[in-house]
């Protein structure tokens, strides 16, 4: 992956607006990206990877063209830490064809949900995830695509930083994908208020993994609401009550010198959200150079 000098901003999928505005498909999202001034996208395949190659291909052909930056979600059926062997097989066969759907989308970054510690002890779940990851090394270790593990929203999920971080170090091919909204939910809202709390994300990725994973993390961010469980849904900047707020994440980037890029996953108004953000961000990098 070559290193960027700036942080980008887009959409995890396509907005409402995105449709209100007569877009019928996929491959007109790059240009109607890069005419509101964003400049990353975040494919999904959540639910399962069903384009073909041509579309993924042409929908990589259009980013490129106008310089959006790509990545993809994979299928949320992933499971890392399954305690059946046969479905931790599967997953790893699910990262194979997400690897090959995001070259096909000119795509430099996968994201992969870590597993379930729900009916096993979290040490029993981390052990079966990284036996996961060093197996997939055997199928998928010559890439030069990031395979990106994501900090996760429900208590009962792995996915705290600590527990992302522990399992990238199994391999530089792996990287942390914090998403800021996930980590505050399952902290029940108090995991974000400062400059700082936000500045130490990206200092315990540097200190855990070297300073060129958190100067280009993948991030994602959205405002969620949460219970005693944790996330339970995405919410849209609108929202007053759960947060996070990303005034102080645009403050902690200017001044960690960093260059992420912020996939936005509001709930619908992924787009708009995004460019709030790229705004607030060169907000205080005016303000504070």
């Amino acid at each position: 992956m070559r290193k960027i000098d700036h942080p980008t901003f887009g959409p995890g999928g396509n907005s409402e607006s995105f449709y209100d505005e007569g877009m019928k498909a996929t491959i007109q999202a790059p240009g109607w990206l890069a005419a509101r001034s964003l400049d990353a996208y975040e494919y999904q395949a959540g639910n399962g990877l069903t384009a073909g190659e041509a579309t993924l291909r042409k929908i990589g052909e259009k980013a490129r063209e106008h310089g959006i930056l790509m990545s993809l979600h994979t299928p949320y059926f992933i499971s890392l830490s399954g305690v059946d062997p046969e479905k931790r097989l599967k997953s790893i066969d699910y990262i194979s064809r997400s690897l090959s759907a995001a070259e096909a989308l000119n795509a430099d970054t996968i994201v992969i949900h870590t597993g379930s510690a729900a009916k096993i002890t979290r040490e029993e779940a981390m052990a079966l995830a990284a036996d996961t990851l060093e197996k997939n090394l055997e199928v998928n270790g010559n890439t030069d695509i990031r395979m990106g593990l994501e900090t996760m929203g429900k208590i009962n999920q792995l996915g705290t930083l600590d527990e992302v971080l522990t399992l990238c170090k199994i391999s530089p091919l792996y990287h942390p994908v914090v998403d800021f909204g996930h980590l505050n939910a399952r902290h029940l809202g108090n995991y974000f208020s400062t400059v700082d709390s936000y500045r130490a994300v990206f200092d315990r990725i540097a200190n855990a993994l070297g300073d060129d994973y958190a100067y280009n993390l993948h991030c994602h961010f959205s405002k969620i609401e949460y219970t005693n469980a944790g996330e339970k849904k995405h919410l849209t900047f609108e929202d007053r009550v759960f947060g996070p707020d990303f005034e102080p994440l645009a403050e902690a980037i200017v001044r960690e010198g960093v260059c992420p890029r912020i996939i936005c996953e509001s709930a619908g108004t992924m787009a708009e959200d995004a460019l709030f953000m790229k705004e607030q961000w060169q907000h205080a990098k005016e303000v504070l150079s």
